[in-house]
């Protein structure tokens, strides 16, 4: 894979440590890339008065590529959040956040492989709050034919390059009849070209939580709205062990930036126990991405060994008593070892 560059946003909280971890990571995996470091979140508002600059978004923009850290968004107050700003100013409007057991941290909920694919620049997250009287506060919940279509294709593409068999789409249009209603009937417009291919299926948002956690194993591909996805792809990382394992993407026309779903959980920043595993697999979905799949299956594979057979360097969160350094030390040490046998599938 000839040399790419790629934007770095350490971002707050634990966000810098898990980052180094996954950079340290993509380094020994075999890619070539210039990284072109960046300030976001509330390091950056603190220096500059925004969470999310316009140098950061032009070289972005130029790049096409980002390896993003958590960041800090205030509750109720202060800053707009840097993600969701991120977002909309990139027309990132697919997020992915593949959610599958890690060998060696099994649950209680059995095996788990499925995949959520989250509508990332509407709904609810579109902003449009309003006091209409004292103690009042109306939310404005956008959903677009242009936006639903997006992704609903979006979903079914996936399924077929990754060899998926299913997407069920998620909605609550026995309440909102309009707009859960418009974004049903989009998934199932766009589902009529893949029939024989891909099996389709909708639910509602309430009946697939309690289903998750019962049968995991009876979904696929999950298509859902922003505020949905956001609260679902939570749920379903507590399926497989906790945010700590699960990661994620955020795809646009022109641009892909590559994030762990967890927050900057200050309350632990800067005392090295931080659980890296999330960023370091969210590192091998960009180097999929950036078209060197050996790297991303050495980077999986090695997440995998580790987690079975070295439980000495698990972090706090899985059980163990080890440090963010100690288990990346391991995983870059484990990839390592695998670029130097061929790579199989």
């Amino acid at each position: 894979m000839s040399k790419r560059r790629v934007v770095l946003l350490p971002g707050d909280g634990i966000g810098p440590e898990v980052v180094e971890a996954a950079r340290r990571v993509v380094e020994a995996s075999g890619p070539e890339i210039e990284w072109v470091p960046r300030e976001v979140g509330a390091v950056a508002f603190e220096k500059y008065g925004e969470a999310l600059p316009p140098d950061v978004l032009d070289e972005i923009r130029r790049c096409g590529v980002a390896l993003k850290g958590p960041t800090t968004t205030p509750i109720g107050t202060g800053h707009i959040s840097a993600n969701v700003r991120l977002r909309k100013e990139l027309a990132l409007f697919a997020n992915v956040r593949p959610v599958k057991t890690v060998p060696g941290l099994e649950t209680p909920y059995g095996q788990t492989d499925l995949v959520i694919v989250r509508e990332n620049t509407e709904d609810l997250y579109a902003g449009l709050e309003n006091e209409v009287a004292p103690g009042v506060i109306t939310s404005i919940k956008v959903i677009t034919e242009t936006a639903s279509r997006r992704i609903a294709k979006f979903a079914f593409e996936y399924a077929v390059n990754w060899g998926r068999k299913r997407v069920t789409a998620v909605h609550k249009a026995n309440i909102m009849k309009k707009a859960d209603g418009l974004f049903l009937e989009c998934a199932r417009q766009e589902a009529k070209p893949y029939e024989g291919r891909i099996q389709f299926d909708d639910i509602l948002v309430d009946a697939l939580a309690m289903k998750l956690v019962t049968k995991p194993s009876q979904f696929d591909v999950l298509l859902l709205e922003n505020l949905y996805g956001d609260i679902v792809s939570d749920l379903a990382a507590g399926l497989i062990g906790g945010l700590g394992l699960a990661p994620g993407a955020n795809y646009g026309p022109d641009c892909a930036v590559f994030e762990a779903i967890h927050g900057s959980a200050p309350d632990i920043a800067g005392k090295g126990i931080a659980n890296p595993i999330a960023m370091i697999l969210s590192a091998a979905m960009m180097c999929h991405h950036l078209g060197d799949n050996e790297s991303y299956l050495r980077i999986r594979k090695a997440v995998r060994t580790i987690t079975t057979e070295r439980r000495d360097v698990l972090t706090p969160d899985l059980g163990g008593t080890g440090t963010t350094r100690a288990i990346a030390d391991a995983i870059v040490g484990e990839v390592e070892r695998r670029r130097r046998e061929p790579v199989d599938a």
